[in-house]
């Protein structure tokens, strides 16, 4: 369905082709609270409006910088009544991510390493596996 300037409304359909988030999704995150429809149509379509866009794309920008969904929750409430919030609820979220993060991404260069050692240690032939050294190693205590 186009774009309905005069009602400013479209259905699910047109805002997903527009967020880039699927219907399925779209419905999800209404499921959970973080998406609501302005209002349903009289065979009881979903109606979206242009700031239900705009609160998708905030959603869809949250998940893409990792944020879980109590986070952008969270998000969500400053950002509709941002009057009675501080700044440094955003920030210590955001915080709060980075370190998470930053700890991920030690344990994967640990694990990075890892493998890449036990890799190291195979010769990749065609060998029998009761010679493989990434299997002994992995089977040591």
């Amino acid at each position: 369905m186009k774009w309905n300037e005069d009602l400013k409304s479209m259905k699910i359909s047109e805002l997903a082709k527009r967020s880039g988030i699927s219907a399925h999704t779209l419905r999800y995150y209404e499921k959970t609270g973080l998406l609501s429809a302005s209002m349903r149509s009289a065979s009881n379509y979903r109606v979206y409006s242009q700031d239900d866009l705009t609160t998708a794309m905030f959603i869809k920008r949250c998940k893409e910088c990792g944020f879980s969904l109590a986070e952008t929750a969270t998000l969500l409430a400053i950002k509709h009544d941002k009057s009675q919030h501080v700044c440094a609820e955003a920030k210590l979220i955001t915080s709060t991510k980075i370190a998470n993060i930053t700890q991920q991404i030690a344990q994967l260069k640990l694990m990075q390493a890892t493998l890449q050692q036990l890799e190291s240690f195979c010769c990749g032939g065609e060998q029998s596996a009761e010679f493989c050294s990434i299997i002994s190693r992995l089977e040591q205590d």
